[in-house]
């Protein structure tokens, strides 16, 4: 009797789905943050990850976080050819001080930029595009290599950020990457307290009224009591850069009911 040969198939579903997030988040519930990070990277829960950093005013917290665990991981920055000089300085000074070994620049598409921004000040009349041509394309492009990417997103610093779990998926496309949050639940004070605690650096912007850190152009000092992130973009009706994208709001309510259930 001949055997009948099973078929080979490409597994072409999305890496991690809600259901995944959702057991993440239960899995991690009332663990810190060293514990969670630990758990993730030692215990390989969410396979190839990286971490997009800004080098902004409160990146160190978290790269001094991951580095204690893994100082190998895979540091994304987004060289948008806009940044502060001040940022870049503070970028290569952070990563000799911690030790990470896996510093990642990640640049404009230069023939992108030619075509769409050959001058140079898309900025200024349409920041959307700005950022999508410097950051939304080019981090994109380099997270095909990654099951999930790690963010310094705190619920502090908007409303939007306000409700976001530890773990979630990435809605930028169908791949479903998981997007992780560790220091979403961190209050300023908190934070501020890790930086005397380790004797991190801070971004030489910051004392100058700088508490969130974009390129150059489209960051703006913050007034004492402002919202942190209220200097970005300011005078136009956008609080995000392109890459991280609402569509959280299912998976919010889910974890309410089942950790209200379990409360």
């Amino acid at each position: 009797m001949n055997e009948v040969r099973s078929i080979d198939r490409i597994d072409t579903g999305p890496r991690f789905t809600d259901a995944d997030a959702i057991r993440l988040n239960q899995m991690f519930r009332g663990s810190d943050t060293h514990e969670m990070l630990a758990g993730v990277l030692d215990g390989d829960l969410a396979g190839d990850v990286a971490i997009v950093s800004s080098f902004g005013a409160e990146s160190a917290a978290l790269l001094h976080l991951i580095a204690q665990v893994r100082s190998d991981i895979p540091v994304l920055f987004l060289e948008t050819g806009k940044h502060f000089p001040e940022t870049l300085a503070y970028r290569d000074a952070l990563a000799a001080r911690l030790g990470l070994t896996n510093l990642v620049n990640l640049t404009p598409d230069t023939q992108a930029l030619g075509e769409k921004d050959e001058n140079g000040l898309r900025w200024s009349y349409d920041p959307d595009g700005c950022c999508d041509l410097r950051k939304v394309q080019p981090l994109a492009a380099a997270l095909n290599g990654y099951d999930a990417s790690f963010t310094g997103r705190k619920a502090f610093q908007n409303s939007a950020r306000a409700e976001l779990p530890r773990f979630e998926v990435d809605t930028s496309d169908a791949a479903g990457r998981l997007k992780i949050n560790p220091l979403i639940d961190w209050p300023q004070d908190d934070i501020d307290a890790y930086f005397e605690e380790h004797d991190l650096p801070r971004h030489p912007l910051v004392e100058s009224g700088y508490p969130s850190i974009g390129c150059s152009p489209c960051t703006h000092k913050v007034a004492a009591g402002e919202d942190p992130r209220s200097g970005r973009w300011k005078g136009w009706d956008k609080t995000e850069c392109g890459i991280h994208l609402p569509g959280v709001d299912g998976l919010a309510a889910a974890l309410d009911h089942v950790f209200g259930a379990a409360g």
